[in-house]
């Protein structure tokens, strides 16, 4: 059995880390490079990189960032905001990511799916879903729609037909965030995970909601993700990534433990 991966969220804005509730109100709690360093040396299994308002501002990644973080961690690295071409993902990954993280563009354009794992691997791949509950309707019957930019613009997808389609596509993996529990510490949406993970054969990392080392267990056992991934909690200092594993070691998850 594969072991359950921590995942370290860095969602940027403007060079500086950054954190709100719902997608809003948004504040600057340090330096990413800083913190992924941090992350990494208490025992992270991969860091995520999202530049978060790349897409809507419609401009490129901040690549000094990503060479920074990547100068200073040896773990997986994913990179995603701002991502619209093979080229944008050659660049991010020739600056020291391992993976690229794709959401709105991918959902713009979804051959840019195909078109990366063919120039760089399927593992190199990753889907970012934002997900919003929504009434379920015959376009929508799983009652969860795919949003982009940053939660702004309402797709009219199904979030399980967009996840078994960028299977399809060649994603390597899916990254499902909830934005109805995203920044409240209130556990992740595990119905919506659970879904997600019945729907395709890819790893999928459950986000979005993380308040308790508990959520983490149960995000993977219950909600069946292959990793957890978390921002406020370890960015508060309201858990070490060392207590989060032990938690969930403690209740039978299998965790890489480098202590």
């Amino acid at each position: 059995m594969l072991s359950k991966r921590l995942i370290v969220c860095l969602d940027v804005r403007n060079g500086r880390l950054t954190k709100g509730i719902k997608f809003t109100g948004n504040l600057d709690i340090g330096d990413p490079v800083e913190s992924a360093r941090r992350y990494y040396e208490e025992g992270a299994d991969e860091i995520v990189f999202y530049d978060i308002t790349a897409s809507a501002e419609a401009r490129g990644i901040f690549l000094d960032v990503v060479e920074r973080v990547a100068s200073q961690i040896f773990i997986p690295f994913s990179v995603g905001g701002g991502i619209a071409s093979v080229a944008d993902m050659r660049a991010v990954l020739l600056a020291g990511a391992e993976k690229i993280s794709i959401n709105s563009a991918a959902v713009k354009n979804p051959a840019l799916i195909t078109q990366g794992a063919e120039a760089f691997g399927s593992q190199a791949v990753v889907v970012g879903m934002d997900v919003l509950a929504v009434p379920q309707s015959e376009a929508i019957p799983s009652g969860y729609e795919i949003v982009i930019h940053g939660g702004r613009l309402h797709t009219g997808l199904d979030a399980l037909a967009w996840a078994r389609k960028c299977e399809e596509l060649g994603a390597g993996e899916i990254c499902v965030n909830s934005i109805d529990a995203d920044g409240t510490r209130d556990g992740y949406e595990l119905r919506l995970t659970r879904a997600i993970v019945d729907a395709v054969t890819i790893p999928v990392i459950a986000s979005g909601g993380a308040g308790r080392p508990e959520h983490l267990y149960e995000a993977v056992s219950a909600g069946g993700a292959s990793a957890a991934l978390i921002a406020s909690i370890v960015h508060y200092g309201q858990y070490s990534i060392r207590e989060c594993k032990n938690v969930m070691a403690g209740r039978g998850a299998k965790v890489r433990l480098a202590w």
